[in-house]
């Protein structure tokens, strides 16, 4: 479950691997958030990782010394997009196994293919990342099954599936490419012990999830419109908004969202100098394609 704040601080049922130090400009959030906390492990282990970043990014000198960024090394989350994509066979039962020690949470996609099922796959044709043509939405899972990503031997995972290789530990994100998914993504994410953000650009998929879940915790994708977007994801009672790079950095989005009580994680993260600039911005988490992105 989601943990809320109260009163500016952590909720003291919250278990402390669990809650997110929110607070931006000293104001504390109005909305409950709780994503879990950033790469603690690295920053633990003595390996450098994200302690070195942060410091040399904010000039901070090691875990959990404040710096006069607006946001502080245990406050950044990693998010492993598609499970890490550049790294290991995207959306795939691998990139789950191999990419979950290293980040607190996997992003994955899921839409219904042309027998119903929901599947865990990025693009609506199959061509960029199969051997097969044609659309998701008109192929049958019987065909979809034999169907293997890129180079690899791994197979297209169903929701199910996919949900119960992710440590349960590690949170997941789950972006709804499209509506009409609402009751099985949500009866899948209830059967697991995950921590589970829901997510879509698509404002029906989510207004279908608020529909059969009071509780359940909402981001809003934006890649453009940001007062709109920002209206939505009030009405919608988001704990999230996930802008793109460009509008995290060019303009004062990710400033109006903290003052509107949402967390800021933004997508996706190329290379090293933009992660520092966006952990300068204040953004609460980093979708990236490469785990130890961090590290170099």
């Amino acid at each position: 479950m989601w943990q809320p704040f109260a009163n500016g601080a952590p909720c003291a049922d919250a278990p402390a691997a669990s809650l997110t130090a929110a607070w931006h400009d000293g104001a504390s959030p109005t909305r409950p958030l709780s994503l879990p906390m950033g790469r603690r492990g690295l920053v633990q282990s003595g390996l450098g990782g994200l302690a070195t970043f942060l410091a040399g990014c904010t000039g901070g000198s090691g875990p959990g010394t404040e710096t006069g960024s607006s946001t502080r090394e245990d406050d950044v989350r990693l998010i492993g997009h598609r499970g890490c994509a550049d790294q290991y066979p995207e959306n795939t039962i691998l990139a789950v196994e191999q990419s979950a020690p290293h980040v607190d949470m996997i992003e994955f996609d899921v839409q219904r293919c042309g027998s119903g099922e929901l599947v865990v796959f990025h693009d609506d044709e199959l061509d960029r990342l199969t051997d097969a043509t044609g659309s998701v939405a008109t192929t049958d899972w019987a065909e979809l099954r034999e169907l293997t990503i890129l180079d690899s031997e791994e197979t297209i995972p169903r929701l199910s599936a996919f949900l119960s290789a992710v440590p349960s530990d590690t949170a997941v994100n789950i972006e709804l490419k499209h509506d009409g998914m609402a009751e099985e993504v949500v009866a899948a994410a209830d059967e697991c012990d995950n921590e589970v953000l829901f997510s879509s650009f698509s404002p029906d998929a989510l207004r279908e999830i608020r529909e059969r879940d009071d509780d359940a915790a909402l981001a809003f994708l934006v890649s453009d419109a940001p007062e709109r977007s920002l209206s939505f994801a009030d009405e919608m009672d988001c704990v999230a908004v996930n802008p793109g790079v460009d509008l995290a950095l060019d303009t004062d989005f990710v400033e109006r969202a903290h003052a509107e009580g949402f967390e800021v994680n933004t997508w996706t993260v190329d290379d090293s100098e933009t992660a520092r600039r966006l952990v300068d911005a204040g953004v609460d988490g980093l979708f990236v394609d490469r785990w130890d992105l961090l590290t170099e």
